[in-house]
């Protein structure tokens, strides 16, 4: 299977393309049907995904399974994974079809819905494969559109202004992006992702308005390319566009959005910032770490008086985002492995909590919180696994919540031990609103007359949150199946970093004396 990257990432579009030429009409049957196809789809997608994972090597810190193709006007088709963006590959294709699953009670333009989201896989995919970096701007910006007619059409009653709100922040980050990698197509001559890994860009300060830039170049691209990262975590001050996203979202889409979109900007981080711009990386690194620890508590301080269940989960998103870009600004060993294990334990963990909120939304069309109680009384199963992941959430021991954290925790304190103090009382903070949503929600004595009749999970929904529960912990009790991936990689990369940075620090120290 020599294209097995390419096959993984176009089957959704196959299905999409399926759908959109072949299926006709809007009757119950057609829409069964769209369901299904999406389904099978998906479905494919991650069986096919797991040749990936099992033909990967995780001793070999380069690239692997590369492929690569000349297009037309020149762009070069190149896609290949590392230890970094293996399991962001399997993330993606394993939620995927929990997602379409979890759409089975949509009757609004099933068949537009279901191609909205095969278009959405498609272009993520090719986002955590592209090793070419036009290649990989175009996957980035595309992945906007899907997501912005899921929420714009199918959303809540203010969905026209969420997606456009959506749309906004996140296309002016990228087009500072763009600016930069126009400079540094024109600097290297190419826009192969591991040439440029190699490539040392410009680090000599020079005077803009006065105003002296320490690292000079690097530092201008890592901001440019930071604009659009920290908007894609999204990391505080500019998060403000996700609590509205997610209110407005259809369960599924905010599924969507919080494992798998949220991670780009990780990602990105981590493919673009470090190796790339190491001297702008080592400039602007503390100031990162502190805008996290801010994220961390003012976040969590914000989810403690939130009234909508799906805003509560959106803060504690930024929050916990907050670990991730401080566990990668660390740049070593504990804190990347924890932001990497953080994200994808976040995947698992933020999408279950967005499916709960679905299930009880399905039956009483109401995300706020004081319309709720004593729901344990009704809804037994439903009980535990809120339950179960919220305590995730928090961090508990014998969760994937806690080893991330954990991991961060351990880098930052090597770093800087005052961030790492602010950062740990997160932990507190995140167990408040957890646990307070927790006992509103379904706790208590059944009081509310509507909350009466109101029925248990059904099959479908226990069969989509069972693979949930058992990733969750299982990479609690056993996280070197994550760690054991990503920790040549990572190793690698912070080498790399490491000599590009002490060679900068000498030329500094120099200059000085």
């Amino acid at each position: 299977m020599g294209n097995l990257l390419s096959l993984t990432t176009f089957i959704p579009l196959i299905g999409a393309a399926i759908l959109a030429l072949f299926l006709r009409g809007n009757d119950a049957a057609a829409q069964r049907n769209a369901k299904w196809v999406a389904m099978f789809a998906t479905s494919a997608t991650f069986l096919i995904s797991l040749f990936i994972l099992f033909q990967f090597d995780p001793a070999d810190t380069g690239f692997q399974m590369v492929e690569e193709h000349s297009w037309l006007l020149g762009l070069n088709y190149k896609m290949g994974v590392d230890g970094i963006s293996v399991l962001f590959v399997m993330l993606t294709t394993f939620l995927m079809p929990l997602v379409i699953a979890s759409c089975w009670g949509v009757e609004s333009r099933v068949k537009e819905y279901m191609i909205a989201f095969l278009l959405l896989e498609t272009l993520m995919l090719g986002v955590f494969m592209a090793l070419d970096m036009i290649l990989f701007y175009l996957f980035f910006e595309a992945g906007l559109i899907p997501m912005f007619l899921i929420i714009g059409i199918w959303g809540g009653a203010n969905r026209i202004y969420a997606s456009f709100k959506f749309f906004l922040y996140t296309f002016l980050g990228s087009v500072l992006m763009l600016v930069a990698m126009v400079a540094m197509i024109n600097i290297a001559g190419t826009s192969d992702i591991p040439t440029l890994m190699t490539t040392v860009f410009p680090s000599d300060a020079f005077t803009v308005l006065g105003i002296n830039i320490v690292g000079g170049a690097q530092t201008l691209m890592f901001l440019a390319f930071f604009a659009s990262f920290a908007v894609k975590m999204p990391m505080w001050p500019v998060h403000t566009w996700l609590p509205d996203a997610h209110v407005q979202a259809p369960t599924a889409g905010s599924v969507v959005l919080a494992a798998i979109l949220l991670k780009m900007g990780g990602y990105g981080f981590l493919r673009f910032s470090l190796p790339m711009f190491p001297i702008g990386s080592e400039v602007i690194g503390p100031l990162v770490l502190w805008l996290s620890a801010i994220a961390i508590v003012y976040t969590s301080l914000v989810a403690l008086v939130q009234q909508d269940m799906k805003k509560l989960i959106a803060y504690s998103s930024v929050a916990h985002m907050g670990y991730v870009t401080m566990g990668i600004f660390t740049v070593n060993q504990q804190g990347i492995d924890g932001a990497i294990f953080q994200m994808i334990s976040h995947g698992f963990i933020s999408g279950a909590l967005f499916l709960c909120v679905g299930v009880i939304y399905d039956r009483m069309h109401t995300r706020d919180i004081d319309a709720y109680g004593g729901l344990v009384n009704r809804m037994p199963a439903y009980a535990l696994i809120f339950m179960f992941f919220t305590m995730a959430n928090v961090g508990l021991p014998g969760t994937s919540g806690f080893v991330g954290e954990f991991l961060v925790l351990m880098g930052i304190f090597q770093v800087n031990t005052w961030v790492a103090v602010i950062a740990t009382s997160g932990v507190i903070l995140s167990a408040s609103y957890g646990l307070w949503l927790y006992r509103r929600v379904v706790m208590g004595d059944l009081i509310k007359e509507s909350l009466k009749s109101i029925t248990d999970m059904t099959t479908r929904e226990r069969a989509i949150f069972a693979p949930l529960v058992v990733m969750t912990l299982l990479l609690g009790v056993y996280p070197s199946l994550v760690t054991d991936i990503i920790g040549p990689s990572v190793g690698a990369l912070i080498d790399q970093y490491d000599t590009a940075t002490a060679a900068f620090t000498a030329a500094t120290q120099v200059a000085l004396h």
